[in-house]
């Protein structure tokens, strides 16, 4: 591949699938100078809500002026997106120089993503970065991030995800999300089960880390208004708001203001008045992200149970709506039945399609589990198509939510502008 233009390159390195080992980018990163451990970082694993509470974490150190790194996956549209540092998604003419330079170094096959985690790496040591904010791809232990000594290790939440890497059960796949806390570090985690605190508790124990928990070690408290106070670990700051919709996204504020407040012990003390407008400035795309109004258009990257349940919940609470469209496409080894028997319900009419990727589950075979739940059901292969489709049988007053995976959510988001209604 030595004459492929970069990004052909790197669309190339998406055959060599998913590799659990920590040796391919040790020795890619020891042959670029170990650039991650140049700065500091902030690690977040987890089932659900990673990218979010990096993006929030990411836009509070912004506003206080740190120069701060962000690197998450998977992206929407743009390779680009999942490289960035204070809030800019990393320039084209950039990143063809940095993937030349990181291939130049690479002396045995590594995976995609592998490779842009050492694009990422180098990348923010390039920019002099002080601190990185980095969102675990597939599980902790093995993944391609876990190479840092983080300041603080964030667990979202943990749900049955991934059971042919992670493990059959939630325990197993806990042990390896688990992976990411540090000897001696600190972790924070919103997980409530207690089969998960369990093995959290643990590794924890035994790596002599401190672990916090929510709702015992930090909290927050809805006010009537929309506002929110922070009960931490050591602090406490009143009156606030944040920009990205949805309840669950105040779960995820309390994870960052926690990771905050550990940097503060660290040494970089973030003032309150920085605290309030990183969260009022806060953005991300394709979780609760409205598109449209009259009709609505939502998109959001739920992908598994416990995602379609915050997202239901969400369309109950949040939006206001005659009728639900809802066009869903999903991959292949995700647990389309659950998912589907939480959303089904809401929704007065269902689009079925497909997002472009090869693990992608072909919409006719979701067809006879959904009639059983909703009998207004189209399939629409191509989701550019079943969105003209759903702007077709929306009036003004209806809602079109598309889900069940952030790739399609990228189609949608796309195929938005070209589509005429």
């Amino acid at each position: 591949m030595a004459n492929l233009h970069p990004f052909e390159y790197l669309s190339r390195l998406q055959s060599k699938g998913i590799n659990l080992d920590l040796g391919p980018i040790t020795r890619l990163l020891q042959h670029l100078g170990n650039p991650q451990l140049r700065y500091k970082t902030i690690l977040i694993g987890g089932s659900n809500g990673k990218g979010s509470v990096a993006a929030i974490i990411s836009s509070i150190l912004h506003a206080a002026g740190v120069n701060v790194g962000l690197y998450t996956s998977p992206h929407l549209i743009d390779f680009k997106e999942r490289i960035r540092v204070n809030n800019q998604i990393i320039k084209e003419e950039e990143l063809l120089a940095l993937i030349d330079h990181v291939r130049g170094m690479s002396k045995e096959d590594v995976t995609y993503f592998e490779f842009a985690t050492a694009l990422a790496f180098f990348y923010f040591y390039k920019r002099h970065v002080d601190i990185a904010v980095l969102e675990v791809g597939m599980g902790g232990r093995l993944d391609a991030t876990n190479v840092v000594y983080p300041e603080v290790s964030i667990i979202t939440n943990i749900c049955i995800e991934h059971q042919k890497y992670l493990g059959r059960d939630l325990s197993a796949i806990a042990r390896e999300k688990g992976g990411i806390i540090k000897e001696g570090g600190v972790c924070l985690t919103s997980a409530r089960q207690n089969k998960v605190l369990d093995v959290l508790e643990d590794i924890s124990r035994r790596k002599r880390s401190r672990l916090y928990k929510a709702k015992r070690d930090f909290r927050i408290k809805m006010s009537k208004d929309g506002s929110f106070s922070y009960y931490g670990i050591l602090k406490k700051y009143r009156n606030l708001t944040v920009s990205l919709i949805g309840k669950h996204q105040i779960e995820n504020t309390a994870l960052a203001l926690g990771a905050i407040e550990i940097l503060g012990t660290k040494g970089l003390d973030i003032k309150e008045e920085f605290i309030a407008k990183g969260l009022g400035n806060v953005q991300w795309e394709g979780r609760l992200e409205i598109l449209n109004n009259l009709p609505g258009l939502v998109v959001d990257g739920a992908h598994n149970p416990a995602a379609a349940s915050v997202l239901c919940r969400s369309l109950i609470s949040c939006f206001t709506y005659r009728q639900l469209i809802l066009i869903f496409g999903i991959l292949d080894d995700k647990d389309y039945k659950k998912m589907l028997r939480i959303l089904g319900p809401l929704a007065d009419r269902i689009i079925l399609t497909r997002p472009e990727v090869k693990r992608a589950r072909p919409p006719e075979t979701l067809l006879p589990f959904t009639r059983k739940l909703n009998y207004n059901v189209d399939v629409i292969e191509n989701s550019e198509e079943a969105l003209v489709r759903a702007f077709t049988l929306a009036d003004k007053h209806d809602l079109i939510c598309a889900a069940g995976s952030l790739y399609l959510v990228g189609e949608i988001k796309k195929a938005f502008p070209d589509v005429s209604f």
